[in-house]
Formats: structure tokens, sequence, C-alpha cells
């Protein structure tokens, strides 16, 4: 339906008086829509993306897709069955611990939980708020009708979930012309919502009738700085927005030599996150964050190499666009090394441009491909003294405030944690992971994804998504793992990639004891399987 007949569909009124009960049956229903359309989801995502399932070759961008497509909302989806579940039963669902932070800010520790612990038993997910923690029942809340526009990269706007179960708001969807083909299944999966007047869908090509509605309450919107810029001078309805940037992963030395396992298993971690999805994920780390006087830097920057050429199998850029700019950066560093995924996939270089400087286009730009810099700064290479220096030129440096990274040993954390802390802290950026890489906060409902720039230049959004207890002032997500742990992002196997991703799919539809242990016995096999198997 036309824009204009999408919010005519949708009744505020209506989804508002829907009790707990019934919506909480009505997720029920979209979850079970879920597992039953979960092949034409991914068949849609792998066409819009060129991607050829019959093709071995494939598998691990087979594997991806199932992750970009199969994850986001329907873990959503299953984390709200248990708000609501909560709600009905009259005992609301809580946080896990709440700890002062200092300066008036606390922690509210909310996962790993339930059979979740067993996958991640060495994590620890955070929401950083300001002030008294302070939590808003989805019907305490004003309601309205929420446009999402969805992105191009991912075909799962789990954005829709956040709206309706937590915001209590009517949805209409607007795909993005990438991924309509996937939006027509979603329409399929989310007709129960549909039948109530609670959600809609209308083309790709509505964008501006929609956005222009005068009924609308906000826009949810995911893509780029320019196309977000554009919609808020097009209207005066409110936009909640996440655009990514250029994301740090800061490098801190060790008080002591990492082991070579170590430099492996960090160097495989980046490798993965640099290149999964072709590098067209906003979450992706983009620039590493080195002390020139650190004794391993080289032997790290090497195993990062080998680690693209060898060890982790290639994926193909195919978003639009991104060639030109891969070929911009090419240009403003003639040196840079481009370096071939020994599977020789179609346009799977990745360029590696280390010592780039603290100034120019490289810490200006996001690549949104697979481009991944080195800023070594001349800091000594102990804990102390480089990462609070690494901290503020991430701040001030670097392009944007979605998510940033800090890779540090267990030891070093440890003797060091007070100096870590503040870190996290003075870090302006509205995700920070502790040895764990940023798409672990974008799927994850509990925390808040989106930029941290009050007060600070447009540049990665406005507001966030995510937020499943409904937390105010909600200033950043924080997730800490272990050193090397198993939970980790890595992918060293194209067949194993894709089984890992189909298990860990179902199991975030549904997080069923089998689901979780098919997923447990993938996992194990997966780690035996070399990146061209």
């Amino acid at each position: 339906m036309k824009a204009t007949e999408a919010v005519d569909w949708v009744d505020p009124a209506r989804w508002r008086a829907t009790p707990a009960a019934e919506r909480l049956r009505l997720l029920r229903l979209v979850q079970a829509n879920i597992d039953r359309h979960f092949d034409e989801l991914v068949t849609a995502d792998c066409r819009a993306k060129g991607i050829d399932p019959a093709n071995p070759a494939d598998a691990h961008q087979v594997g991806t897709s199932v992750q970009r497509v199969l994850v986001p909302l329907p873990a959503n989806v299953a984390a709200t069955i248990d708000l609501y579940e909560g709600l009905v039963r009259g005992r609301p669902l809580q946080p896990l611990a709440i700890t002062p932070a200092g300066d008036g800010r606390f922690d509210v520790r909310l996962s790993p939980r339930g059979k979740d612990r067993l996958l991640n038993g060495d994590r620890t997910d955070v929401l950083r708020v300001i002030g008294e923690p302070r939590r808003v029942d989805p019907y305490a809340k004003p309601g309205g009708i929420v446009a999402v526009l969805g992105a191009g990269n991912v075909a799962s706007s789990f954005e829709m979930i956040r709206a309706l179960f937590v915001d209590g708001c009517v949805v209409v969807h607007k795909p993005h012309p990438l991924n309509e083909d996937a939006d027509r299944v979603w329409e399929k999966v989310l007709r129960p919502l549909v039948d109530v007047h609670a959600a809609a869908f209308c083309p790709a090509d509505e964008g501006r009738e929609l956005t222009r509605d005068p009924r609308l309450s906000k826009i949810y919107f995911t893509g780029g700085t320019g196309s977000a810029k554009a919609i808020m001078e097009a209207t005066d309805t409110e936009l909640v927005s996440e655009c990514g940037g250029n994301n740090p992963c800061v490098v801190v030395p060790g008080d002591r030599p990492w082991t070579e396992r170590e430099i492996r298993h960090q160097a495989l971690q980046i490798a993965t996150i640099v290149t999964i999805s072709g590098g067209s994920i906003c979450g992706r780390t983009q620039t590493l964050v080195t002390s020139r006087h650190w004794p391993q830097r080289r032997q790290l920057l090497d195993a990062i190499t080998v680690a693209l050429r060898d060890l982790t199998p290639g994926s193909s850029t195919g978003y639009p666009g991104v060639d030109k700019m891969f070929t911009a950066f090419r240009d403003a560093y003639p040196g840079g090394r481009i370096v071939q995924p020994v599977d020789a996939r179609p346009a799977s270089q990745v360029m590696v441009i280390e010592d780039v400087g603290t100034e120019g286009f490289a810490l200006e730009n996001e690549a949104f491909c697979q481009v991944m810099s080195e800023v070594a700064l001349d800091v000594a290479p102990d804990a102390a003294t480089f990462l609070p220096a690494a901290a503020q030129f991430a701040n001030d440096k670097l392009l944007g405030t979605l998510a940033a990274t800090i890779l540090i040993d267990e030891d070093t954390r440890k003797a060091h944690a007070a100096t870590v802390d503040r870190a996290v802290t003075e870090l302006r950026y509205g995700a920070v992971g502790v040895n764990t890489m940023p798409p672990v906060v974008w799927t994850n409902p509990y925390l808040i994804w989106g930029g941290n720039e009050e007060g600070r230049a447009f540049v990665s959004g406005r507001g966030n998504f995510g937020n499943l207890l409904g937390y105010e002032n909600a200033e950043k997500s924080i997730v800490v793992s272990g050193f090397t742990s198993p939970g980790h992002l890595i992918m060293t196997s194209k067949r194993g990639w894709l089984a890992l991703s189909t298990r860990f799919a179902r199991y975030a539809i549904r997080p069923t004891w089998p689901r979780l242990f098919a997923l447990a016995v993938t996992a194990t096999r997966t780690s035996f399987r070399r990146a061209g198997s």
C-alpha cells in the first residue's frame, strides 16, 4: 500500500489499549513465523547481495547473510517475549545488578541472562545511565506512529520491535530499495501485527511521502549521515538515527608480552570484523590505535596480514558505491598494502594502511568497505600512559561516535583496572567493547545502539535503539569479555561459518535447550575447520 494508506491503516489508540497478554500472543505468532520463513528470508537477502547459496565458495557469505537477516529482529522478539511474560505475571523483568559508576552515573548490568550465560559466561553487558536509574513501562509511554526506514546493508529492521513493544507505538515500515524482496517476506512474518492494525508496510520509493506525513510521532532511520540530514531538513518530525562512523580499536600494550596464541586470536578477531559483509557494516572496526613503541606492534600487524590473507575466507565487497570509496583511499594512500585472501573471491581485496598519522583522510572518513588503517601514537607503551592518550585521540580525531573497542590482556587489565574504567567512561562513543567487537551490542536488545554526540556535530546520529527495559538517560553500552573468549566473532571456515550462523540464528529465534545444545556442538566442530573449507 502507499505510504498514506499505510499510515491510515495503523491504529495507535487500538494498540495502546491492547493488553500485555494479547501482545504476548502476537509475539509468539511472529516468532513461529520467523522459523517458518527462515529459508525465504535468507534467499531474499542473498539475492539482493549477489550471493549464490548453491556455490560452496560462497558458503561463508551465506552464513553472514543468515546472521544479518535472522539474528537482530528475532533476538529482539525472543527478549521481548521475556519482557511481556513478566508484565503478564505482574513481575517485571529486572536487571541483574545496579552499581555506582562515579560522577552521578550508574551501571545497570542486563545480560547475559538465562541460557545465554552458558554461551557467554565470561561476558558482562552493562547499560551506563546518567543519574539514578529510572525505567519507563511500555504502557506508560505516550505511543503514536513511528516510521521505520530500513537500512540498505541489513534486511532486518529490529527497530520495529523496539517501536511496537518498548515504545508502545504503531509502525509503518519502508525498506531500502536493496531489500524490497526481504521486506515482502517480513510482511508475511509480521502479518499478525498487520492484522491488528499495529504495523503496515509501504514501498521503497515512498520515503518522501512517508517522512512528511504530519501524523508521524517519530522517524527511526539507519543509514548515511547525508540522508539523515536531508530527512531532518524536510520535516519537523523527530528523527532517531544511527549513521555509522570511523570506529577505533585501541590496542593496549601489555605489562607482559602477548603469547603467540593471543596474537593470533586478536588478529583473527580483527580480520573478521574488518571483512565481514564486505566491510559494509556500521559497527566494523576501521582504525587500529597502537603505541609506536610497543615491542609487539610489528608482530600484531604481521599477524593481521596473515589472518586476512591465509586464515579467514575472503568476502566480496558489493554494496553500491563502496568501490569509489575504496579507490579514494587508494588514491590518498598509494603506499597502502593490498591483501588478497587466498581463496581469491571477487572484490575481496583488503587495503591495510599502516601508520597513517594523526591527521588526514583516513581519520576523517568512514570507509564502509574493506579498508583498515593504523595510527601509531608516539606514546610510551604502558597502559597507564597509552590508554588515556588513545582515548583522547579517538574522541578528538576520528569521525563519529558510534562504537569503540579496547583490546587488553587479562593481567594488564587487572593491574590497571582504574585506568581501564576511566577510559571506558571518557570514550565518547555509544558502545564500548572491552575485548569484544561492537556487533555484540547491536544484536543485544537490552543495550542501546547509537551515537554519543550530545553537543557535538551530527555524524553518527541522534538517539538510540534497543533499551528493552526502558531506562531513561542511557549514555552508552559497555560489554566486557575475556581476552581470548570462545564467544568472539571469528570466521576461519566457510562451511563452518555457515553451520554456526544457522545454528546461532535458530537459537536466536527460539532459545530452547535443544537449540543451545546444537549450537554448542556446531561451535566445537567449527573450531577445527580451516579457512578454505
